[in-house]
């Protein structure tokens, strides 16, 4: 037993930062992050005798970590949700085509740098987290966790077509936060 506490204080020094790293990559939340990188290791501990040494200690830690995330994404989706589509009458008239002054505009900077901005990664989360949480998951998952749509589907529990409604309203509602917070200040 205390050669196992020994080992386990020697993982959390040496991959807490790292672990924590990822984490944040994949949540966008601080805290959250550190919740899942301690989570992490709690679950290490109960499970340390059952680690053979089959892979490096990193790498079954971060495993542990990735299914904590998966299970914290799970357990949002699952929460119910106000689908607010109301919201997209503002974009779109009654037959379905754009409303001239809610049209997307051009944006005229390198689109492909924006990532690399901090300030714009500022804005993208801000708009993300006005998401309603179902369509923010997806987006999330699809496009930050790089994750198949099959994927996406079974761990949120929805059907395909229903993923690509909620992929697609959040895209718009997305531009539009993008469009009035990054492009006309």
């Amino acid at each position: 037993m205390l050669v196992e506490k020994n080992l386990l204080s020697q993982w959390v020094e040496n991959y807490t930062e790292g672990l924590h790293s990822w984490a944040f990559h994949k949540v966008s939340d601080g805290d959250l992050a550190k919740d899942l990188v301690q989570d992490t290791f709690l679950a290490a501990a109960e499970k340390i005798e059952s680690f053979k040494g089959d892979s490096s200690p990193k790498t079954w830690l971060y495993s542990i970590l990735n299914h904590k995330i998966i299970d914290h994404y799970r357990k949002k989706v699952n929460q119910p949700v106000r689908m607010d589509n109301q919201s997209l009458g503002t974009f779109f008239d009654k037959n379905g085509s754009w409303i001239k002054e809610k049209r997307p505009n051009s944006w005229h900077e390198d689109e492909s740098h924006l990532l690399d901005d901090l300030d714009f990664r500022g804005v993208l989360e801000k708009c993300l987290e006005a998401l309603p949480e179902k369509w923010s998951t997806g987006v999330k998952l699809k496009y930050l966790m790089s994750k198949k749509g099959e994927e996406i589907c079974q761990e949120m529990g929805i059907a395909p077509t229903n993923l690509w409604q909620i992929i697609h309203r959040a895209k718009v509602q997305l531009r539009d936060c993008i469009e009035s917070a990054w492009f006309q200040n």
